[in-house]
């Protein structure tokens, strides 16, 4: 069991470096929930540990940094956003190639500071962070096909939520269903304070032009998002939600399972369905909030069939313009993309105890506003 981990052992000499006090609550919930509902290996009950401890020290160095320094407003943003397993990271990775944008890579995200001023700081940070992703992949077989992550490769923004404590990361690795009501309509004014000061602390090694930003969640904090960045723009992504609801349960099995002595599949539909449901229908009152030069919908189907068309007309709506080599870098990723032999990623609604209408009934409000 999880119960060897209390709020202050996990916090320990912590206390008081942490800046505001806006992550006892959601760490209480959390680890109240874990300690209730799981059964933790050996190896799970290590790792969910170490997680919440290592996001903690991030926290704690990025407030002793900005804390002592009067930074500037980060640039404006573009978050990439739609339902888990919808196409987000394919569109990400192609706007990521565009030299005006700058994304977070997944070594800043995990090891940010001290902050690597020398190239050999960072490849040493690098290396480490690939050994772990290494052994990642060899207690999770199916995590490549699912969700391919290097050091060097732009990642989702999800983690650096988890410095607040409130994130769904969580959730994909345990069982925590006190804790995911409390996501649901919890604040999260003070997830985007903390992820303006990420953006801030990472401008100091260079300002792009534009941030790009990808994270699933985000369709269901836009007021929070608008309050830390005005002039922020979303590109929000539609898949059926059949396809997008096995995918992300599928993944969720598969991550807790490494963690776990025992996994409840027909549990994992019902956290995903009912979670993911909320943050859309959030997500569907919130946007009206934004102008239509803010926000562009993008349909799968249509993406996946002619992708550059598509980006173009995303720039196009945002005023951005789009030069020849960005065209050709991305032309050359959707080349090599098609030769990349990942394995094979399969899953069925059945499986979580769900189905078709099942789905569709929870989403039927969604599905009625969006083309996929």
């Amino acid at each position: 069991m999880f119960n060897t981990v209390t709020v202050n052992k996990m916090l320990g000499n912590l206390e008081g470096q942490l800046g505001e006090d806006d992550y006892t609550e959601p760490l209480n919930i959390l680890i109240n929930s874990a300690n209730k509902n799981n059964t933790f290996n050996l190896f799970g009950s290590v790792a969910f540990n170490n997680q919440l401890k290592d996001r903690l020290m991030v926290r704690k160095d990025l407030f002793k940094l900005v804390n002592k320094m009067n930074l500037p407003e980060p640039a404006d943003p573009i978050f990439v956003t739609g339902l888990p397993r919808s196409g987000t990271t394919f569109l990400f990775n192609l706007l990521a190639l565009d030299g005006s944008h700058r994304s977070p890579l997944y070594w800043e995200i995990m090891a940010p500071l001290p902050l690597a001023k020398k190239n050999n700081q960072k490849v040493w940070r690098e290396r480490k962070i690939n050994l772990e992703l290494k052994f990642a992949r060899t207690i999770i077989p199916k995590l490549r096909a699912m969700h391919y992550i290097r050091a060097q490769t732009p990642e989702e923004c999800e983690l650096i939520a988890t410095m607040n404590v409130r994130s769904f990361v969580y959730m994909c690795m345990a069982d925590v269903p006190e804790y995911i009501e409390y996501l649901k309509d919890c604040s999260f004014d003070s997830v985007f304070l903390w992820h303006k000061r990420f953006l801030q602390m990472l401008e100091l090694t260079g300002r792009p032009n534009r941030w790009l930003l990808k994270d699933p969640s985000h369709i269901g904090h836009i007021p929070e998002i608008l309050s830390a960045y005005p002039n922020a723009k979303f590109i929000n992504i539609h898949r059926n939600p059949i396809e997008s609801v096995a995918s992300f349960c599928s993944l969720t099995k598969n991550i807790r399972s490494a963690f776990s002595k025992s996994v409840n599949s027909h549990n994992i539909g019902k956290t995903v369905l009912d979670f993911w449901q909320h943050n859309l229908n959030k997500g569907i009152i919130h946007r009206k909030e934004m102008g239509s030069d803010q926000i562009v919908d993008v349909g799968y189907s249509e993406f996946i069939k002619s992708p550059i068309n598509v980006i173009k007309n995303i720039y196009s709506t945002f005023g951005l313009d789009i030069n020849i080599e960005t065209e050709n870098k991305m032309g050359e990723y959707l080349r090599k993309q098609k030769e990349i032999k990942k394995g094979k990623h399969t899953y069925s609604l059945e499986e979580f105890g769900l189905s078709e209408k099942i789905v569709n009934d929870h989403f039927q409000n969604y599905m009625m506003n969006f083309e996929f």
